[in-house]
C-alpha cells in the first residue's frame, strides 16, 4: 500500500484547504505571480500536491470509497481553529482503518481482474488454435512463422538478438526493440518460458509470431503494464545467435 497515514493526512488538509477557497474565488480572482524562483517553487509544491490528489481521490472513487468533501472542510477549518472533534489517536485510528479498507479492496478488484484476465486468455488461446498457419506446442505455446530464415536455431545456453514487440491481447504494446530503434540482446535461459521455447523453434533470419499463455508467461505476477495472468502476443526476429566472447563483450 502506498499510501501512508501521513499522505492521507496531508490529502485532507489540501482538499479541505480547496474546499474553503472555492467561494472566496468566485468572489475574486486572484493573480498568481511566478516571477521569481521562491514563486514558482511555492506553487510547484502546491501543484505537486494537488497532481497527487486528482490521482489518489480518483483511485478511490474507482474501488467505490468517495471522502465527504463538507467533512473534509469542516474537519480542517475545526482543526485550525484548535477544536478538532477528534484527537490525534482517533484520526490515526481512522485512517489506518481507510487505508486497511483501500488495501483490502485493492486486492478484491486484482484478483477478479486476474480471474477475468486468465478466461480472456483461455478463451483467445482456443480460438487462435484453430487458425490456419498456427502451430501449438505440447506446452501450449501457440506460433505463427512470418517469415523462415535459413540460419541455425540456438539453443537454450546461447545469447540471442532479436528485434520484437510485445502487446496485450487488446493491441496494448508494452515493449518494443523497434521502438527503440535497437535490437535487444540475452541469454535464452534468462527469460520467459515461452521465449526460451519458442525461439528455439527458429533459425536466424526468421520473424515468428508467438501467442504464449500466461504460465509460460509471467502468471499470476502484476507488473503493472502487464496484467496478472495475461496472455501475450509477441512478433519476434532472430538476427543472430551471440558467441561467448561477442555476448561477453557486449555486456
Amino acid at each position: 500500500m502506498r499510501k501512508t497515514i501521513k499522505l492521507s493526512l496531508i490529502a485532507a488538509s489540501v482538499l479541505a484547504l480547496t474546499a474553503c477557497n472555492q467561494e472566496a474565488k468566485k468572489e475574486q480572482q486572484v493573480e498568481v505571480k511566478l516571477e521569481t524562483e521562491a514563486q514558482q517553487q511555492a506553487y510547484g509544491i502546491g501543484a505537486s500536491v494537488g497532481n497527487f490528489l486528482n490521482q489518489d481521490l480518483a483511485d478511490k472513487k474507482e474501488l467505490g470509497v468517495e471522502l465527504d468533501e463538507a467533512l473534509l472542510k469542516r474537519g480542517f477549518e475545526d482543526a485550525l481553529a484548535g477544536n478538532a472533534k477528534l484527537d490525534d489517536e482517533k484520526i490515526r485510528e481512522v485512517l489506518t482503518a481507510l487505508d486497511q479498507s483501500i488495501r483490502t479492496k485493492q486486492q478484491e478488484k486484482a484478483k477478479v481482474e486476474a480471474e477475468q484476465s486468465k478466461a480472456e486468455g483461455e478463451k483467445y488461446l482456443a480460438e487462435n488454435a484453430k487458425k490456419e498457419g498456427v502451430t501449438v506446442t505440447e506446452s501450449g505455446l501457440q506460433y505463427e512463422v512470418i517469415s523462415q530464415g535459413d540460419g541455425e536455431k540456438p539453443v537454450a545456453t546461447d545469447v540471442v538478438k532479436v528485434h520484437y514487440k510485445g502487446t496485450l491481447l487488446d493491441g496494448t504494446e508494452f515493449d518494443s526493440s523497434y521502438s527503440r530503434n535497437e535490437p535487444t540482446t540475452f541469454p535464452l535461459n534468462r527469460v520467459i518460458p515461452g521465449w526460451t521455447e519458442g525461439l528455439q523453434l527458429m533459425p536466424v533470419g526468421s520473424k515468428y509470431k508467438f501467442t504464449i499463455p500466461a504460465d509460460l508467461a509471467y502468471g499470476e505476477r502484476d507488473l503493472g503494464k502487464i496484467p496478472a495472468n495475461s496472455t501475450l502476443v509477441f512478433e519476434v526476429e532472430l538476427l543472430e545467435i551471440q558467441s561467448e566472447e561477442k555476448a561477453a563483450a557486449a555486456e
